[in-house]
């Protein structure tokens, strides 16, 4: 008589919000997200510089566009978004060339590319506002 192998149960986890990902995970994925927005939001910007670029009118407009919080807010949104992806895709390359490759490495360039963006942005808010 021929037995099936019996499946082990393993404990499910289907919560999304309980999973408790690795440092290394999170930058990566954060990495590829602020690709998708920067990705997104350049008809946007193309559009603004083509505004500005329009003439005395049009860069009037933007001047005052850009001057009012939320376009503050958003340009703060975009220089976050595009620091991260900067120093994550830095740090993806000195991983594709073997730097940094095993985990306790990778999680400290993890941290460092965090760190990086916040001290930044900090120097980006008090530009900015």
């Amino acid at each position: 008589m021929i037995l099936k192998k019996q499946k082990k149960q393993r404990p499910k986890n289907l919560n999304l919000f309980t999973i408790r990902l690795p440092v290394n995970a999170v930058v990566s994925i954060m990495h590829r997200a602020s690709g998708v927005v920067l990705f997104l939001i350049q008809p946007v910007l193309l559009w603004v510089l083509y505004l500005s670029l329009s003439g005395e009118q049009g860069y009037t407009t933007v001047a005052t566009m850009v001057d009012q919080w939320p376009a503050k807010l958003l340009i703060t949104g975009l220089a976050a978004a595009f620091l991260h992806h900067f120093y994550a895709g830095i740090r993806h390359l000195a991983m594709d060339v073997h730097w940094m490759t095993t985990l306790q490495k990778a999680r400290f360039s993890s941290r460092v590319v965090l760190w990086l963006v916040a001290v930044t942005m900090l120097f980006v808010i008090r530009v900015i506002w």
